[in-house]
């Protein structure tokens, strides 16, 4: 009977969600789910971005879409949310903002010129220095656009579809910056 009892307490830690373990991935323990303007994202999935056999960042989505699907969180009009875990001290400021510029030229194509204001904008997130242990938060809101968060500190909300579409593409669009990140963060 204690046995049984042990079992069940185990099995209710693991089924009840925001209750017992916490995933980890890469050493950083991940939220079971995020809010956003009152609606509660789940996570969907995450993995580790590496470049050169460095293990740069942990990145992870977090979805209100359901079914979740690269499309429905591009096109769908349900919060979603990418969470970079910075986990390299080689990551810098200037490294970032290039990496993330190669992103959007590959996501907005034809479209960069044109979104280029909201770039620029978007780019100051990363514009202080960044160690080991940061956290940046992009919160799409369909129809709105991005707010932007370090450290869990609203840093800006950058306005229009066609950026949030772009900047949610560098992870999850056609062709993403690292494909088998995209698929861990789409939990497949």
């Amino acid at each position: 009977m204690k046995k049984l009892t042990v079992f069940a307490a185990l099995l209710t830690t693991l089924v009840l969600p925001g209750i017992g373990l916490t995933k980890s991935v890469g050493g950083v323990a991940l939220q079971d789910s995020l809010p956003a303007k009152g609606i509660s994202m789940a996570l969907s999935g995450a993995g580790i971005r590496s470049k050169y056999f460095i293990k740069l960042y942990v990145g992870s989505l977090y979805s209100a879409a359901s079914p979740i699907s690269a499309d429905a969180v591009l096109n769908g009009d349900r919060p979603s949310a990418i969470r970079l875990n910075i986990i390299s001290d080689k990551i810098t400021s200037d490294k970032m903002i290039e990496t993330i510029e190669e992103g959007f030229r590959k996501s907005a194509g034809a479209d960069l010129q044109k979104l280029r204001p909201e770039i620029d904008d978007f780019m100051a997130l990363f514009k202080g220095k960044i160690v080991e242990g940061d956290q940046f938060t992009m919160v799409s809101l369909p129809g709105v656009g991005v707010e932007a968060y370090k450290n869990n500190q609203l840093l800006n909300t950058i306005e229009g579809d066609d950026f949030r579409k772009a900047l949610f593409g560098i992870w999850l669009g056609g062709d993403p910056a690292d494909a088998k990140l995209k698929s861990a963060m789409l939990g497949q």
